[in-house]
């Protein structure tokens, strides 16, 4: 009796005293687009790991607490894209409750870090916005960083760091669909 060659995906086992041949399934390897996804979203939560420390670092050289440091950064992130947040939307991107939302943003306005604006849009909802000291504080803790961000991308040409922001908004909005998801299906 002639036995297969053995591979990886071949086991043997005797049954009734004589060999017999199984044939198990092996993972096909991922192909190469597959692995750049994996890499891609290994690097996303190393960034986001590393933004969490580097945040944390913020909050206590600056006194602010944890939620204090999250919202200023909605804030911030809001504020950039040209889009204030008001205080309901602050309150539904923290998931916190009416009364606590309006104690932390009173408390951030007396600390000077941000200021209520009334919407021109809507006279009865408020924006949140940046206080001149706030920002002050932020830029004087962040541009350091700034300064290593901008020294790390010396080495790529324009055309990789516009398609590193193409890849950015993709995963990005692929973020926001599955946190609609979540809100939606109250998992």
């Amino acid at each position: 009796m002639t036995l297969p060659t053995p591979s990886a995906s071949t086991t043997y086992a005797r049954k009734a005293g004589r060999p017999t041949v199984t044939t198990r399934r092996t993972k096909t390897p991922p192909s190469r687009r597959e692995e750049l996804e994996r890499l891609l979203s290994a690097d996303m939560r190393a960034m986001t790991a590393q933004s969490d420390r580097i945040g944390r670092y913020f909050a206590r050289h600056n006194d602010v607490s944890g939620s204090d440091f999250h919202a200023l950064l909605h804030i911030m992130v809001a504020e950039t894209a040209g889009t204030p947040l008001t205080l309901a939307q602050l309150r539904q991107r923290m998931d916190i409750s009416a009364a606590a939302v309006t104690y932390l943003v009173d408390r951030m306005i007396e600390a000077g870090h941000i200021r209520r604006e009334p919407d021109p849009a809507d006279r009865r909802k408020w924006l949140l916005r940046y206080e001149n000291r706030g920002m002050t504080v932020a830029q004087r803790f962040f541009d350091p960083l700034g300064a290593h961000l901008s020294s790390a991308l010396t080495e790529l040409n324009d055309s990789d760091i516009a398609a590193a922001h193409a890849v950015f908004t993709a995963m990005i909005a692929a973020m926001a669909t599955f946190e609609q998801e979540l809100r939606t299906t109250k998992r």
